[in-house]
Parts: C-alpha cells; sequence; structure tokens
C-alpha cells in the first residue's frame, strides 16, 4: 500500500494549489481517503474525508467552502483543490487512507490512529 502526494509549492495569500495522492496496492474504492496538515510547531489536524463510494464528504470548518476533495479512479489518485489560500494554511499537507468506505459518515473522523496509511506529505507555503 502506497499514498504519494504532490502539488505542494509556494503561493500568495489569495491564490489556489491542487495537491494530489496518488494510491497503488489497495482496492481504490473500498477505502476513505483524508487530507490532514501539519503546521510547524502544532498538531496534526484533519482537513477532509473524501468516501471510498464518493457518497460523502466531510471538510474541516476552517476549509469548508474555500477546499474540494474529489477522485479520479482512472488514475488512482485523489485531489485536494484549495482555493482563496491564507498564510495559516500554511503546513505539510498529508493524504490517508483507512479500510472503511463510508467511514466519513462517522462522528469522529480525524484521530489520527484511525487512518491505517498516510503518504510522506508535501508542503505548502501560504505568503502574505
Amino acid at each position: 500500500v502506497q499514498l504519494v502526494e504532490s502539488g505542494g509549492g509556494l503561493v500568495q495569500a489569495g491564490g489556489s494549489l491542487r495537491l494530489s495522492c496518488e494510491l497503488s496496492g489497495f482496492a481504490f474504492d473500498i477505502y476513505a481517503i483524508g487530507w490532514f496538515r501539519q503546521a510547524p510547531g502544532k498538531e496534526r489536524e484533519g482537513v477532509s474525508c473524501l468516501c471510498g463510494d464518493d457518497s460523502c464528504t466531510n471538510y474541516a470548518d476552517s476549509v469548508q467552502g474555500r477546499f474540494t476533495t474529489s477522485r479520479n479512479n482512472a488514475k488512482n489518485t485523489v485531489y485536494l483543490q484549495m482555493n482563496s489560500l491564507k498564510p495559516e494554511d500554511t503546513a505539510v499537507y498529508y493524504c490517508a487512507a483507512v479500510h472503511e468506505p463510508r467511514y466519513c459518515r462517522f462522528t469522529i473522523i480525524y484521530r489520527r490512529d484511525n487512518w491505517e496509511y498516510w503518504g510522506q506529505g508535501t508542503h505548502v507555503t501560504v505568503s502574505s
């Protein structure tokens, strides 16, 4: 099982970036895929969750309305489209997978220990 993030970089406040998470080694549609981020000196926090069957999504309040997660099954890739970026969005962004396709419907979904597989992270820096 492997998750590989890409697409990070430096962007000005108000700009956009699209992160990609390429998945390999497991059945794509039976896992929920989450995005997390960790800013310097802070705990890792959940950003978004996408159900394996595309039936549900969840977003943290801090990104609701600005970020969108989606998937391309043909490319085994999940995306995080980030718009209206703010300096406080600066962090290392990770994608993660959990073997429960409708996991995003649960009550507490961003507990780090619940997620089984993680990527190596990609850096996002938003300048003011």
